[in-house]
């Protein structure tokens, strides 16, 4: 088993007698619990640190309640942008953790498993992007915020689930379109836009794409009068839309939305029963959003892997280590910041993913 220290170092290693407990077991950060001492010696870490701890919606609980703040990506990254911290340590997948790194490049940023991947993002690479590019050279890129800085680098604008579509209405009706790389939220934008010159890279979320239509029919037969709150990176979101057609659920119970989304329709919603079509972990947000509701996975087994990897123990070491720190050059970093920043100046891009 390996030890707590990593090999990307921030800065020097804060004593911390908790952490020395820390060890590898071959899959994640093992070896401590999410107890009350955990909870003090994070926050005093922290504090050492001068960092502050962001943690994505999908994460366990006890990381998204020992963090300063939880949300999607995006609304994470500006978070990190305007924080006052030297040092943020970004409980999340890589490529959001370099999302904040090009929006906030003077600072450390740390992800507490480098190993913490993401299938969409790896869906598409920067090689791939070109060619696919070569192929349509007049081509407008849209690339949902998903994705990798090299990606964000070949992108005219990035979109999030909640702004894609109007994204895609700002631009030339007569310009084609590539839209990457979710071919879920790629037949959304199509759908609500009507538009036949978008072609849409066949990536998919893994997670999200096995939550299916026939899972999202039955839970919806078995709960009558729930409302359905439904990610458009779904494999579900096209039977959610069927069902609302069919009359099978009242369109106004069908709401397709992105996390933050799902966090504000919360608080707003006036009913007793919600069936959630996303990660299991943003159920987390949604009880304490609304604990008056009663809101259930259409799947409990849609948890990602990548996102449990951020264990306690993971966040410990990070704190008491300085790992692991997250680099992006600085030309793919003003590369990637444009294309960021033409979604930001677009319009109101929501809460993200």
């Amino acid at each position: 088993m390996s030890t707590a220290t990593g090999t990307n170092t921030a800065i020097g290693r804060l004593d911390s007698p908790l952490a020395d407990k820390i060890h590898h077991d071959g899959s994640v950060y093992a070896g401590v619990e999410p107890n009350e001492a955990w909870a003090a010696e994070i926050r005093r870490l922290a504090a050492e640190r001068d960092a502050v701890i962001l943690a994505h919606n999908y994460e366990i609980p006890a990381i998204q309640d020992i963090a300063h703040h939880v949300g999607d990506s995006l609304a994470l990254s500006r978070i990190a942008a305007s924080a006052e911290q030297s040092t943020i340590i970004f409980c999340g997948v890589h490529f959001m953790a370099e999302t904040a790194k090009i929006l906030s490049p003077e600072k450390t940023v740390l992800i507490p498993d480098e190993a913490a991947g993401c299938s969409l993002a790896d869906s598409i690479t920067a090689e791939q992007l070109a060619e696919w590019k070569s192929e349509h050279p007049d081509a407008v890129v849209v690339s949902y915020v998903n994705t990798t800085a090299a990606v964000k680098a070949l992108t005219d604008i990035c979109c999030t689930s909640s702004n894609a579509v109007d994204v895609v209405e700002s631009i030339d009706p007569d310009r084609e379109i590539l839209f990457l790389p979710d071919q879920f939220l790629g037949a959304h934008v199509r759908r609500k836009t009507g538009r036949d010159n978008i072609l849409v890279w066949a990536g998919e979320c893994h997670v999200h794409a096995a939550i299916n239509g026939d899972q999202l029919t039955a839970k919806s037969e078995s709960h009558p009068g729930a409302d359905l709150f439904v990610h458009p990176e779904c494999g579900c979101a096209t039977s959610a839309l069927h069902l609302a057609t069919e009359g099978a659920v009242p369109a106004d119970q069908v709401k397709i939305l992105s996390t933050g989304g799902m966090v504000d329709a919360a608080r707003a919603s006036g009913a007793r029963e919600v069936l959630v079509a996303t990660e299991v972990g943003m159920i987390h947000q949604l009880r304490k959003a609304a604990p008056e509701v009663d809101f259930q996975p259409v799947n409990d087994r849609a948890a990602c892997p990548y996102m449990k990897m951020i264990t306690p123990a993971a966040l410990l070491r990070s704190l008491a280590v300085g790992a692991d720190e997250v680099h992006v050059d600085a030309a793919t970093a003003d590369a990637g910041r444009k294309s960021v920043e033409r979604m930001i100046a677009h319009g109101d891009p929501g809460d993200g993913e």
